[in-house]
């Protein structure tokens, strides 16, 4: 199972998707967090940066949900 993501994902792109697209993407990158963490105990990672990778777009999405909700955009 290879991935074939670039390096991180561009904040920009992501300011200019909805909070439900938001949500989902997060939900999407936290699956693939769990995967590559249970085959980082079985084996050897291809690329060992992706875990650091997720880590942080899964940051940057929930800090533009967060800015969103003080802003009184989009609350839930």
């Amino acid at each position: 199972m290879k991935s074939e993501r670039k390096r991180g994902t561009d904040t920009e792109s992501l300011r200019g998707m909805s909070e439900e697209d938001l949500l989902a993407r997060a939900e999407q990158l936290r699956e693939e967090q769990f995967r590559l963490r249970f085959r980082a105990t079985t084996t050897q990672l291809e690329n060992p940066m992706l875990v650091r990778d997720i880590r942080r777009d899964i940051a940057r999405i929930n800090t533009i949900l967060r800015e969103r909700q003080l802003s009184g955009e989009g609350v839930r």
